[in-house]
């Protein structure tokens, strides 16, 4: 008897991996956490990781390759404050956007 075959009945179903009923915060930048800008603390809020490891991950990048810089940068621009709906990339495209108008 060969006890190595799984028989495909008895596998366990996980699931899909996003469930409808959970629902993930969405991804602001807190006014009330924040060192710099609260990029990082947005994003650990986000990941549900630690903000120390966040702002690590930025100054390696920027020692490493430099790339921490532009990232945060990006962040800043793109991730909207905590009780906006717009970030200020956003809101600068449309304020440019009414001007053309």
């Amino acid at each position: 008897m060969n006890t190595n075959t799984v028989n495909p009945e008895t596998r366990l179903s996980a699931g899909p991996p996003f469930r409808a009923g959970s629902r993930r915060t969405a991804l602001r930048r807190p006014v009330q956490d924040s060192v710099v800008a609260g990029v990082a603390a947005g994003l650990a809020r986000y990941l549900g990781a630690d903000v120390m490891i966040i702002r690590l991950a930025f100054v390696v990048l920027t020692i490493v390759g430099g790339a921490g810089i532009p990232l945060y940068l990006a962040g800043l621009l793109l991730i909207p404050e905590e009780g906006s709906e717009v970030s200020i990339a956003g809101s600068l495209v449309e304020s440019l956007q009414s001007r053309v108008r």
